[in-house]
């Protein structure tokens, strides 16, 4: 990465990705997915290869903050369920990184959320929702837990998009809101952190794109806080709605870039 291009932003350009680093602390502790549009900003002012090396650290910022929030939700039985297939998606995302290029990894995300918000609207159009998880210990849940989880972390990887795919299953698998962040809270912030070798391995994070982290990681707190805040006065049916809405919102602006 030529991390030189990461000093070369007007102020404006900074405000642009202070508002997404607040956005990345805000989605984290209420609707998960929304920094779909945090990873469009920082791809739209950073080179995009470089940007997901800088969102990176911001990301595992708000993640620390949800498990702080929400730590007391985690459905860990789901979390060990996906954690083997998410490695095996993060292998391929890193394998696809060597020699994909942007507009391939765009469209290929993009598609992947738009099928995934289909599938669940769908989904819970046609069955109530459940009021626990759905089970993880039966055949379909098992598949559908790894074909997720496989989508998960090949798209957190490649783009840092791997968000909304998991917020798809987790809202196909019937969770309620505060075990929705609970459970999203610790699965991102052990995935994000497992992915610091692999991305300093791509050239993606250096010493200066620490620097410029360091400079935009205190506008993740009140983000988090404005999330805490907003998600106590949010109802179930109005969460799921803004979580698909994200979604939708994020595979349109990839596929549209």
């Amino acid at each position: 990465m030529n991390t030189m291009t990461l000093w070369h932003i007007t102020g404006w350009e900074f405000a642009a990705l202070a508002f997404a680093a607040l956005l990345v602390g805000f989605s984290k502790t209420a609707v998960s997915g929304a920094n779909t549009v945090s990873l469009a900003i920082f791809a739209a002012v950073l080179p995009a290869r470089a940007s997901t090396g800088v969102l990176l650290p911001i990301l595992i910022a708000g993640d620390l903050l949800a498990v702080a929030t929400y730590r007391r939700h985690a459905h860990w039985p789901t979390l060990w369920r996906l954690f083997p297939a998410v490695a095996a998606g993060v292998v391929v995302g890193t394998v696809f990184l060597l020699w994909a290029d942007d507009a391939i990894v765009r469209t290929s995300i993009g598609a992947i959320l738009l099928l995934m918000a289909a599938v669940t609207v769908w989904r819970r159009r046609t069955a109530d929702a459940e009021e626990e998880p759905e089970s993880v210990t039966t055949r379909p849940g098992r598949l559908k837990a790894r074909s997720y989880g496989v989508l998960g972390g090949f798209t957190t990887m490649v783009a840092n998009a791997g968000g909304p795919v998991m917020s798809m299953y987790l809202l196909s698998a019937g969770f309620r809101k505060l075990g929705f962040l609970g459970t999203s809270a610790f699965f991102f912030l052990i995935v994000n952190v497992s992915k610091l070798p692999f991305s300093a391995g791509l050239g993606l994070i250096d010493g200066r794109s620490l620097l410029l982290d360091l400079a935009l990681v205190a506008f993740v707190v009140p983000g988090a806080v404005l999330g805490k805040w907003a998600v106590d006065r949010i109802n179930q049916r109005l969460f799921e709605q803004l979580v698909i809405a994200a979604t939708v919102v994020g595979g349109l602006q990839l596929l549209l870039r």
